[in-house]
């Protein structure tokens, strides 16, 4: 009879990413562009409404902003419009985070699959995944494209099932409460590296300052370590 040890032992076999504020700096670009288009609807931003805009989609973002302004455009404008603004920054600005090539690479050089797990548009994902050059992610998922996104566990649960893994296998890598509650609820151990909002470190959860903290013995630790 298998040892307990052995029974609950598991292997790391892919690192799953988010995208904005974590491999990307594109965090601050959508910020900027939510601040803008709240502007132009006659909002000021607080910090109430943080929630409503790190580590959430276009359309969620839109919504609030919609809800909060009273606007005669319709919901559909307001999402078109930011969604505009935001991928015309980001195809103009897009910017590695220290470290996220080097572990990008590192992964993939030791043989262990990858995912890019976003919250953004595929429109924007696409971009970011040229920039970065594609070929170092297995797969990719964006907004709209699983029943539900963010923090719903869905776009976690479809990067394993895509790549014939169990959850348990896997750490994604997030910056926000959102992303790490969707990748939680998922099943994954995650490295939180906090862009904004903080993050305490939890059962199954590493909180680094970034990526350069991020190394293969510390993945492969979390997993083992469930």
């Amino acid at each position: 009879m298998p040892s307990r040890t052995a029974a609950t032992a598991r292997t790391l076999h892919a690192v799953l990413f988010d995208m904005d504020g974590t491999l990307v700096d594109t965090e601050d670009l959508w910020r900027h562009a939510v601040e803008r288009e709240a502007e132009l609807l006659g909002l000021v931003l607080g910090a109430d409404d943080q929630p409503h805009i790190l580590g959430r989609p276009v359309e969620y973002t839109a919504g609030h902003l919609h809800r909060g302004s009273g606007t005669s455009r319709t919901l559909a404008s307001v999402a078109a419009a930011l969604d505009h603004r935001f991928t015309t920054l980001v195809a103009a600005q897009v910017v590695p985070l220290p470290g996220a090539l080097e572990l990008l690479d590192a992964v993939r050089a030791a043989g262990l699959r990858t995912g890019l797990v976003s919250a953004s548009p595929r429109n924007v994902v696409d971009i970011v995944l040229e920039a970065l050059d594609r070929r170092r992610f297995t797969v990719s998922f964006a907004a709209g494209e699983t029943p539900q996104t963010k923090p719903a566990p869905d776009p976690y649960l479809a990067a394993v099932a895509a790549l014939g893994l169990n959850s348990a296998d896997c750490v994604a890598v997030e910056d926000t409460p959102v992303g790490v509650a969707s990748a939680e609820a998922a099943g994954c151990s995650v490295v939180a590296v906090p862009s904004a909002t903080p993050i305490p470190a939890g059962p199954g959860r590493v909180v680094v300052r970034s990526l350069l903290d991020v190394d293969l013995p510390l993945l492969h630790t979390l997993v083992a370590g469930r």
